[in-house]
C-alpha cells in the first residue's frame, strides 16, 4: 500500500456508503481510492492512529497520509480526485462548512432509515479486490500514521 495513497473509510453496512464506494470505483480511472470498512480492523487501526474514535459511524473519512478528513470535507476532496463531470462537485467546498455539514449530518442521521442496511458489503469485482484493504495488507506495509 503507498504512503501517498488515498485510503477511504466508509461504514460497511450502509447501503448508501456501500453505493457510494461502486460509483467512486467507477469514476476513478486515476485509482486514487483505496477502501477499508469504519468497521474492519484495518478502519479501527487507521482511526485510532489519528486519534478518531473508531466506534463512532456516521462519518466517511479519507485518508490522506497523516491527515483525515471526515464528513464534507472528506466529501468534497473525493469528488475533487473523480473523473469530469463529477470531479466539479467539489465546487460545493465554496458553501460554507457550517451549512455542507449540517446537510452531511442530516443525511448521515437518517441514511439506515433512507436508504436500508446490509450485512455485509458486495464483493468486489474483478479488478477491484487489490483497492480493498484488510490487516494483513496493512501491517506488511507498516502504515500506521
Amino acid at each position: 500500500m503507498p504512503d501517498d495513497g488515498l485510503i477511504l473509510l466508509f461504514d460497511g453496512v450502509c447501503t448508501l456508503c456501500d453505493r457510494s464506494v461502486q460509483f467512486i470505483l467507477d469514476h476513478d480511472s486515476q485509482e486514487a481510492f483505496r477502501f477499508a470498512s469504519l468497521q474492519s480492523a484495518v478502519g479501527r487501526q487507521l482511526l485510532e492512529s489519528r486519534s478518531l474514535d473508531p466506534d463512532r459511524l456516521d462519518s466517511v473519512v479519507l485518508i490522506d497520509g497523516a491527515e483525515a478528513h471526515e464528513r464534507s470535507e472528506a466529501a468534497w476532496r473525493i469528488a475533487a480526485r473523480l473523473d469530469a463531470p463529477w470531479r466539479w462537485a467539489a465546487a460545493g467546498r465554496w458553501i460554507p462548512r457550517i451549512i455542507r455539514d449540517w446537510l452531511y449530518d442530516r443525511i448521515a442521521m437518517n441514511r439506515y432509515r433512507w436508504f436500508g442496511t446490509r450485512e455485509a458489503c458486495r464483493m468486489p469485482r474483478p479488478g477491484e479486490r487489490e483497492r480493498f484493504l484488510d490487516a494483513d495488507e496493512l501491517a506488511s506495509s507498516g502504515t500506521t500514521s
